[in-house]
């Protein structure tokens, strides 16, 4: 069996790295992810109805970054990670979550003046990974 940690890491490297080495309007655009395996709010593919409660939400206050995924948690039905990944492709930080927790909510501290596109992403158990793009 894969594992899962290693193989959700290395989904955000792909990602950001699809996005950083595609072409220069790839490079500026979350419509360079392909359709299919990872999911934006303006591109939620089959989960359309699910943008609400997958897509990651992101706060920034000074140098920290808060991912809120407003997602039910259940035995069944859960937010399993949170990922902030840098726009060269390094994982910042990183939340594994479990059923019994109450909410899908991590917070991460960047370095100070710190600045950057970033990527906040957000797997689901059922409903796939999720990214969403922002910038300090």
């Amino acid at each position: 069996m894969i594992d899962r940690r290693n193989f959700l890491k290395k989904t955000a490297l792909v990602a950001t790295g699809m996005v950083i080495g595609g072409s220069a309007k790839a490079s500026a655009s979350m419509d360079a992810f392909p359709a299919g395996i990872i999911y934006t709010k303006k591109n939620p593919g089959k989960w359309a109805k699910k943008v609400g409660s997958h897509a990651p939400k992101v706060n920034v206050e000074g140098k920290n970054v808060t991912i809120h995924t407003m997602h039910p948690m259940s035995e069944i039905h859960y937010i399993v990670r949170h990922t902030i990944v840098s726009a060269d492709g390094n994982v910042l930080g990183e939340k594994t979550f479990y059923p019994s927790d109450k909410e899908a909510i991590s917070t991460y501290e960047l370095p100070p003046d710190y600045k950057s596109k970033l990527y906040a992403t957000s797997f689901c158990n059922l409903h796939d990974f999720w990214v969403t793009e922002f910038s300090i």
